[in-house]
């Protein structure tokens, strides 16, 4: 048995790229999308939409941008078997006018990532984004920081505006089956009538289990990412998510072919997945960007101690 109303969203080259500045050869990302669209993928997450004001072409790959040029460049003539286009945008790094009406892009869906202290500029960008044509999301990321009542309140502003789709983020890897449980009955019940959706991180190694509770729940958006690739612990990993769906449109094939191409090779260049430190700060409900510091540095330093000041919030060097 499968559930044909959910759609899965890979977002290798987005969440990826915060890995490496989105620093992918056009081939690399003309590889992943034919992968993905043989695969039977319903979207695919090209990378950010990001205003140059912002942000320098010098320090970070098209793919933090995803200019019209740059996705032609890769998308060419090939047959998308139906696969939809998707981009992020960030509240702060992206200027309306930087984000052309539908009728003038590939893309097809944008998705507003925010924090509930925000939610009125991420609605407003959303907004103009469905204004525009797209099909719209709001991501609500770092809601295991989020106090129980300031998190009523972004989800009762949600269910007034116009965004049908709704993405609870486990921003960093910190939640267990039971909070996913918790958390979608909550939106559910704050949101009638819109699509909920579920992105999770691999800090504790639990982005599989609680994406297969989200899709229990009721979850039909659903994140992964090519061997579970993206910042720091990285996400579901969407062999597995395809395997279990169990839906026949989905064919693996083409997937275990371009890990085996891509991803297992680059993994040995490029360090992202499972370690002790990501699983310090999932433990702890902690932003990863300490972990991410010192797997980068070249000396590893005492975890014991990393662990320590972080309970005791002790700065670190």
């Amino acid at each position: 048995m499968f559930r044909p109303q959910i759609k899965v969203l890979d977002c290798t080259v987005r969440d990826g790229g915060l890995i490496n500045k989105w620093q992918f050869s056009d081939e690399f990302v003309r590889k992943v999308f034919i992968a993905l669209s043989q695969a039977g993928v319903d979207y695919m997450e090209i990378g950010y939409k990001s205003s140059e004001k912002y942000f320098s072409r010098d320090e970070n790959g098209d793919w933090k941008f995803c200019t019209e040029e740059d996705i032609k460049r890769i998308i060419g003539d090939f047959d998308r078997n139906n696969m939809k286009l998707s981009a992020m945008v960030d509240i702060g790094r992206i200027d309306a006018e930087d984000i052309h009406p539908k009728k003038d892009s590939v893309l097809d869906m944008i998705r507003v990532a925010c924090y509930a202290k925000e939610i009125d500029k991420g609605i407003n960008l959303a907004h103009q984004c469905i204004d525009k044509g797209y099909e719209t999301t709001i991501n609500l990321m770092a809601v295991s920081k989020v106090l129980e009542r300031d998190l009523d309140e972004a989800l009762d502003d949600l269910s007034k505006s116009s965004v049908s789709i709704v993405y609870l983020v486990d921003s960093f890897g910190a939640m267990y089956s039971e909070q996913i449980h918790f958390l979608l009955k909550k939106y559910f019940a704050a949101l009638p009538g819109k699509e909920l959706g579920i992105h999770a991180h691999n800090n504790q190694q639990l982005a599989f289990a609680n994406t297969i509770e989200a899709i229990i729940v009721g979850a039909n958006r659903i994140d992964a990412t090519l061997y579970g690739m993206g910042r720091g612990a990285g996400n579901c990993p969407l062999e597995l998510l395809l395997s279990f769906l169990k839906n026949p449109k989905f064919d693996i094939r083409p997937i275990i072919q371009i890990i085996q191409e891509l991803f297992i090779p680059l993994k040995t260049d490029v360090e992202w997945g499972y370690h002790i430190p990501y699983m310090i700060t999932g433990t702890l409900n902690e932003h990863p960007r300490n972990a991410m510091k010192i797997m980068a540095s070249k000396n590893m330093p005492d975890l014991k101690v990393f662990y320590e000041e972080l309970v005791d919030g002790t700065p670190l060097d």
